[in-house]
């Protein structure tokens, strides 16, 4: 028998696991001050779906060995709704690994709604716009920056150009009847460098770019 998670556990799961498998060592010397947006999607382009269980029931041995190992030296960017669900997790579970890591995280929120002090440990809450902020993270902090969640934040953070790379793992399955949160409704058209790929356990696919923003689709107009 299955057990199913409901809609904003599975959200959470997928994001707190998928979260803390960022660039290596390597990359961050190189770009210390990047914008990483990462996402876990069924094939057809949602975040999560009614009455399945976390991952989709597909996550494998070396998947998950791929997110324990992964870095989590960075700082986290979210919007409100996403803080609200993960901060209500943390008050939940503070002894959890997972939780308790990314408590320990520097976290900003882009919210013109919730209102300072915020209550999870390590959060700056940021009220003004949430584009002209992360140009000057970028400018000036030593860590990277890293999107959790927050389909709305990211959405925007790629139209402006400011994201240097975008990661997608792909699980395949189709989530037509059942779908939430799709991620691609609203975004300009985004030509996609591929820089890294891999298949986790014979059937989830990594995908990671550098994207462009483009004024329109190549080679119209002249």
């Amino acid at each position: 028998m299955v057990c199913l998670d409901p809609p904003e556990t599975m959200s959470f799961r997928l994001a707190i696991s998928h979260y803390w498998h960022d660039t290596s060592a390597e990359e961050r010397k190189e770009s210390m001050s990047s914008l990483m947006v990462d996402f876990i999607i069924s094939l057809d382009g949602y975040a999560a779906a009614d009455g399945w269980p976390g991952f989709w029931g597909m996550e494998g041995p070396e998947y998950l060995s791929w997110i324990k190992d992964g870095e989590n030296e960075h700082t986290a960017l979210m919007g409100a709704t996403t803080y609200r669900l993960m901060s209500g997790f943390a008050a939940e579970m503070p002894d959890d690994p997972g939780v308790a890591a990314l408590s320990a995280l520097p976290k900003v929120v882009f919210s013109s709604t919730l209102e300072a002090p915020l209550s999870w440990a390590n959060t700056e809450l940021v009220n003004g716009d949430a584009v002209e902020t992360v140009k000057d993270m970028k400018r000036r902090d030593s860590r990277p920056l890293h999107t959790i969640g927050s389909l709305t934040l990211c959405r925007s953070l790629l139209g402006a150009g400011v994201v240097d790379r975008f990661r997608v793992v792909v699980f395949p399955v189709i989530t037509g009847a059942t779908g939430k949160e799709r991620i691609f409704d609203g975004y300009p058209d985004i030509a996609l460098d591929l820089v890294e790929s891999r298949t986790f356990d014979g059937r989830l696919q990594l995908l990671e770019y550098v994207p462009t923003v483009l004024d329109g689709p190549p080679g119209v107009g002249g």
